[in-house]
């Protein structure tokens, strides 16, 4: 059982002396990408050992419990935790999508609904990020578009790790599951007669890539320069401070106008347009991989409405997985873990469901 996990054992020695190496941090791609799988695989690696353990542990109080049979409650402990730890390293040992341990970027936008939609939109910027305060994250705003009562037309945030994440547990492994449409259903605060009403928001989710990641070519880039405004269309700044940015062979268009500097502003939206050229490589790659490697819940159509959020019973439900809880106030508050989980777990299952099935066509 796990021999897989054996090759593994020498790849982590073979990483450990090659980051030893001054030159593999002369070359920062390179480096980047050994400290990540060594990350990566060393996290597997202690699963495996602590599994090992638990075996040799139960085993030993099993041997024990022929002279004392306090110990045979001891082993049946040890095997339960063996178990647990069996399953974990299992999901471990399941490929995983290699935006995983990157940052994201969330990108935020009011849809049908008008004004209700806008501070619906400020709603979930202000429940991620709670939820990234919880976690450790680091979130940076770089562009942003308010309504005239607050809200937000549009708003992106960047969101970081700090330090190297366990797998799974970076900002785009956890968040990526929030792109879609998120409806509610409240009395909005624009309505006199009590009335409760439905609107939506959407939101979009990318890996956020480093220049390392996408390269892009200066003369694939056509760039404006316009002055910024704020609610209801009003001149915020006096110079040509905002940016647009055409990236031609794919005709993606990306503006900043948060910043008053129009290199602050030109650096974020290259920022944004690096993540969807690599969430856009993805797709391809996603498109042409076979539909068992394929995530059930990742490639949701990002005009599905994937989540409701019920205000007057303080109910949250997510139509992709069935996941229901009323805790909705909580849930606004930063408190994702268990959404969140429930989307990671039926993912898991569907990853799961893919390699056992594909074991056993090869067999």
């Amino acid at each position: 059982m796990f021999e897989a996990v054996e090759s593994l054992v020498a790849e982590q020695a073979d990483l450990e002396r090659r980051l030893a190496e001054p030159d593999v941090h002369a070359d920062p791609a390179t480096a980047k990408r050994l400290g990540q799988r060594y990350s990566e695989v060393s996290s597997i690696v202690r699963a495996y050992h602590d599994w090992q353990r638990a075996g040799d542990d139960a085993e030993a109080a099993r041997e024990l419990s022929a002279d004392d049979a306090a110990f045979a409650d001891e082993a049946a402990s040890l095997e339960t935790e063996r178990d647990a730890l069996a399953e974990r390293l299992r999901r471990m040992l399941v490929p995983r999508d290699p935006a995983d341990s990157l940052g994201t970027i969330l990108e935020i936008k009011a849809g049908e609904g008008g004004e209700e939609s806008a501070l619906f939109a400020g709603d979930l910027y202000r429940m991620y990020t709670r939820y990234a305060e919880v976690r450790g994250w680091k979130v940076e705003v770089l562009d942003s578009t308010e309504s005239d009562l607050g809200g937000f037309k549009s708003v992106t945030l960047a969101v970081k790790a700090k330090g190297t994440p366990e797998p799974g547990e970076a900002p785009y492994a956890l968040l990526k599951y929030e792109g879609g449409v998120h409806r509610v259903q409240r009395v909005p605060v624009t309505e006199s007669q009590g009335r409760v009403h439905t609107s939506a928001a959407g939101v979009l989710v990318l890996p956020e890539a480093e220049q390392i990641d996408v390269e892009i070519n200066d003369n694939d880039l056509r760039i404006d320069v316009f002055r910024s405004s704020g609610p209801g269309g009003q001149s915020v700044n006096t110079t040509d401070s905002a940016v647009r940015i055409t990236h031609l062979p794919t005709g993606i268009v990306v503006s900043c106008q948060n910043e008053k500097s129009q290199l602050q502003n030109k650096e974020q939206a290259l920022r944004i347009l690096r993540a969807r050229l690599l969430s856009a490589a993805q797709e391809a790659a996603d498109a042409e991989a076979s539909d068992a490697r394929r995530s059930q819940v990742r490639t949701v159509d990002r005009s599905e409405r994937i989540r409701t959020y019920n205000f007057p019973e303080n109910r949250i439900s997510d139509h992709r997985v069935g996941f229901k809880a009323y805790n909705l106030d909580q849930v606004m508050n930063g408190a994702l873990d268990d959404v969140i989980a429930a989307c990671v777990d039926a993912d898991m299952h569907a990853r799961l469901s893919a390699v056992e099935a594909g074991a056993t066509d090869a067999s």
